[in-house]
């Protein structure tokens, strides 16, 4: 697409050149279609990048918990309610149960968003079958095996 504006851009110098009077307005326009289409090809690659890197996330998720075998269960961030230096706490959806929680999440070296899924080996001291779900749930670090954005 920018290709086409340059060469665009090209020919209305060159009419703006042949058409005296009016060469200013159409030099202006050829360099404003000219810097609008970089800025479109600039995003156009930064949501290829971005598209690729979740990509790439939903991939080592999926490898994580086809290798991990029943261990594993995923959780997926609905809201971010406060940060904090050491951590953050936020509101999970259990979705194998669509159970929703408050959650204590221990910080992580990249940042977690609402609408991540996170892979995680539940920790047994605060889930066991047949006693009550606990009121708080705390994600230590070392439990979040990957974690992907949304889709």
């Amino acid at each position: 697409m920018s290709a086409v504006t340059l060469v665009l851009a090209v020919v209305a110098v060159a009419i703006a050149s042949a058409v005296p009077g009016n060469g200013w307005f159409f030099a202006g326009a050829a360099t404003l279609g000219l810097i609008t289409a970089l800025f479109w090809a600039r995003r156009f690659r930064n949501q290829r990048v971005w598209q690729n890197a979740t990509d790439a996330h939903w991939k080592q998720l999926e490898n994580v918990k086809s290798s991990s075998g029943t261990t594993t269960t995923e959780i997926t961030v609905l809201s971010v309610d406060a940060l904090q230096p050491t951590g953050s706490w936020i509101t999970i959806r259990w979705n194998r149960f669509d159970f929703t929680q408050p959650a204590w999440i221990e910080a992580l070296p990249e940042p977690i968003w609402p609408g991540s899924v996170l892979l995680i080996r539940p920790d047994p001291d605060q889930v066991r079958p047949g006693s009550p779900w606990p009121a708080t749930y705390l994600i230590r670090g070392s439990q979040i095996l990957a974690w992907a954005p949304q889709l």
